[in-house]
């Protein structure tokens, strides 16, 4: 591989070393120049332009259940990793009484949803880490006869640590539990093949590891799930006959695309299309190579510097984050100073990555 050809799709890179992509992403050149064409064309033609620009966000749905190995049916264009989430939340059929089962660590998009479900009875059971791991026996001891989902990140942001996601599928399959993923710091990095590992839904935003503009995500909905759920917000977009605006039919359309309640942003899914094509290209086994490459370089630079490295680097648990820490180094100075030399790196929870 051509890193060098590579690095040069990336204009940050001539400034900066950038580390903090479980943050947002840089934009690629083309990526940028997708969004560039979109505002001209746009300031240009207004209405008339609208077609092109739907049609390259159906590229990109496409694109994007290629990345997953699933059915473009079955994804949902969304704003954010929230929004999908939320959505699940909203529409799936709780019970009064029933309980979601997920990390104490995780980020707040993947907890205030289901925290926001208390007034239908619906209670959160949160399992802590140990140290930097997520046992999957905690989890499977948290649950009980009425856990009716199992929500967690594929990749927990925290600590950098990688859920085991086909052992975790199997424990809800084997319980009855359905399986919600936040998948924002793996989708892009590590591959995901949704033929091979049995999740019910995946949220995800586009401006981390998919190296996408912010304001453009997916949901996947696995499609026995589609049914069951109820869309919580309906609108033009949701129904089959959505472009015949005279025709009033409340028929759900038959594909995920029913939870996209209006009109989509379309210059932005196109321009993540783009950076898309880029992952496509250099293909998903070379990037998670690459990133495993430069991962294990940077902790041991940080170990010869006095650092330790707080994420797990099994073979089976490491990712695209790394977390740091020392027992007297100043975090955000260490941030400041590595800004200054031209790098950027993060300070999350009193440790850096």
């Amino acid at each position: 591989m051509d890193w060098a050809a590579v690095r040069g799709e990336f204009p940050v890179t001539e400034r900066w070393a950038f580390f903090d992509h479980a943050a947002v992403s840089p934009l690629p050149r083309r990526t940028a120049r997708a969004l560039a064409d979109y505002a001209e064309d746009m300031s240009a033609n207004g209405s008339a332009a609208v077609g092109r620009w739907v049609a390259r966000t159906e590229d990109t749905r496409r694109l994007l259940a290629q990345l997953l190995n699933c059915d473009p049916l079955d994804l949902a264009l969304v704003k954010n990793t929230s929004e999908g989430i939320g959505i699940v939340a909203e529409s799936f059929p709780w019970r009064d009484g029933d309980n979601v089962v997920l990390a104490a660590e995780e980020y707040p998009s993947n907890q205030y949803p289901w925290m926001n479900l208390a007034d239908r009875g619906v209670t959160v059971r949160s399992v802590p880490s140990r140290g930097s791991r997520l046992s999957i026996d905690d989890l499977r001891n948290a649950m009980d006869t009425r856990t009716r989902l199992l929500a967690l990140s594929s990749v927990e942001y925290s600590s950098g640590f990688r859920n085991d996601l086909t052992r975790l599928g199997e424990l809800c399959r084997e319980r009855g539990v359905a399986f919600c993923v936040d998948a924002i710091q793996s989708v892009g990095a590590l591959p995901l093949d949704l033929s091979k590992i049995p999740i019910d839904f995946i949220a995800c935003g586009g401006h981390k590891w998919l190296l996408g503009p912010q304001g453009t995500g997916f949901l996947y909905v696995r499609r026995d799930w589609l049914e069951r759920l109820r869309v919580a917000m309906v609108g033009w977009s949701s129904v089959t006959a959505g472009h015949d605006y005279s025709r009033i039919d409340l028929t759900l359309k038959p594909s995920a695309a029913r939870f996209e309640n209006g009109t989509l942003n379309y210059g932005g899914f196109a321009a993540l299309g783009e950076s898309i094509r880029i992952l496509h290209e250099v293909g998903a086994a070379a990037v998670e190579a690459r990133i495993r490459e430069l991962t294990e370089s940077v902790c041991d630079k940080a170990s010869r510097a006095g650092w330790s490295v707080f994420s797990s680097r099994a073979a089976e648990e490491w990712s695209g984050i790394v977390v740091i820490e020392h027992p007297t180094a100043d975090r955000k100075a260490l941030a400041a100073r590595a800004k200054a030399g031209g790098i950027i790196v993060a300070v999350r929870g009193g440790r850096a990555k």
